[in-house]
């Protein structure tokens, strides 16, 4: 498997001069992830190394999304998947199946086409996925998008004035399903990526895999300073379907993960801690604290949970095989009792973020093979706040 282009390169260069390069780095995760998870990584206090601040900008806002008020802002469109904002309230929208990415101005007309992802194989879940802005956007214009590719999933930066697009992660496996896809800059500054197992189960399980992971890069694409290894690109492990990451207001890290055939979950997420893929799904620390539990788990045909955002106290939970949108209460390091919402009303949900706004913005996945296409389909709603 490859990691990183980026990474590989300085690794090489690293060697040259006599440091250790990224195999010998990789050899030794298994051992140290295991000494992490087995202390009793509990998903208590967050065990981040480092310092990860929140400074850099509020990953939630605190205002209520009226559920009440929707307002269509697009319609018509294939698949739409990744959903990120710029800095002047534009959104952009990937598209899975024909690789474009579209610029969304609110109440400014349909969405117009601002690029389109070379390279792109689309087939099953694969294809153009998760979209994410630069925190530095007006200073350097890259926009960052994971997607499938011949070979791999992979994950690009571009700038919207056009060029090709530079590949900075290579190397995560591709299948026909289980393909991760989201990516967010965290309030470290930092770029996470949700990954699947692509179907092959013990990846989820494996240090060196870069397969069933939620991984923690730098905008280059090289293992973030401070990650529970040095030099691995691994955040946590054991991990079945990541769709979706969100923080709240505090810096804290939660994603929802598609079960198989029992439980779908949202966890809590903190560094180097083991959420027991394959091993178990749903709640699992029976094993000697071993695995994490999930903070919020249903049975799959209530969710399938693609995306996640979060408002204020509020969890948002886009569900797809589900047909609604969940809101889950956060109470400290726990969840309260998740509402549906929205129940299928709009079909099929995908991706729910919320704006500059505060808004709340939810795009419909009816288009993707699966759902019952309606007229109209695929669209964007905005949901403001109050």
């Amino acid at each position: 498997m490859r990691f990183p282009s980026l990474a590989s390169r300085k690794a090489a260069q690293a060697a040259r001069v006599g440091v250790p390069d990224r195999t010998s780095q990789l050899a030794g995760l298994a051992v140290v992830l295991a000494v992490g998870v087995t202390a009793g990584c509990d998903g208590g206090g967050d065990r981040t190394p480092g310092v990860i601040a929140s400074s850099t900008a509020a990953s939630t806002r605190s205002g209520t999304p009226d559920l009440g008020a929707p307002e269509e802002l697009a319609q018509g469109l294939d698949v739409p998947w990744g959903l990120a904002f710029l800095p002047d309230g534009d959104a952009l929208v990937a598209e899975r199946d024909t690789s474009r990415v579209l610029r969304l101005t609110p109440g400014g007309g349909p969405p117009r086409q601002a690029y389109e992802v070379p390279g792109v194989v689309p087939g099953g879940e694969g294809g153009l996925l998760g979209l994410a802005v630069s925190p530095r956007f007006t200073e350097d214009n890259l926009v960052y998008a994971y997607f499938t590719a011949e070979r791999d999933n992979r994950i690009v930066r571009f700038r919207l004035s056009g060029g090709s697009p530079e590949v900075i992660f290579e190397g995560i496996a591709k299948a026909g399903n289980h393909n991760g896809g989201r990516i967010a800059f965290g309030p470290d500054g930092m770029l996470y990526a949700g990954t699947g197992d692509a179907a092959e189960t013990p990846r989820s399980q494996d240090p060196a895999s870069p397969n069933g992971k939620i991984l923690r890069l730098t905008p280059d694409g090289a293992p973030a300073p401070g990650n529970p290894t040095p030099g691995s690109p691994v955040y946590s492990l054991g991990h079945r379907n990541v769709q979706g990451l969100a923080w709240d207001a505090t810096g804290r890290l939660f994603a929802t993960e598609f079960g198989q055939n029992d439980l779908d979950e949202v966890n809590r997420i903190v560094a180097g801690n083991n959420y027991g893929w394959p091993e178990v799904e749903g709640e699992g620390d029976t094993n000697g604290g071993q695995y994490t539990n999930p903070i919020v788990t249903w049975p799959v045909s209530d969710a399938s949970p693609s995306g996640l955002a979060i408002a204020g106290n509020t969890a948002y939970v886009a569900a797809l095989r589900g047909e609604r949108l969940w809101t889950i209460p956060l109470i400290g390091d726990r969840a309260g009792k998740p509402s549906a919402q929205l129940k299928e009303r709009y079909g099929r949900l995908r991706t729910v973020q919320i704006a500059p706004d505060g808004a709340l913005w939810l795009t419909t996945s009816n288009t993707d093979g699966r759902g019952d296409v309606e007229e109209g389909d695929d669209r964007i709603l905005r949901f403001p706040a109050h």
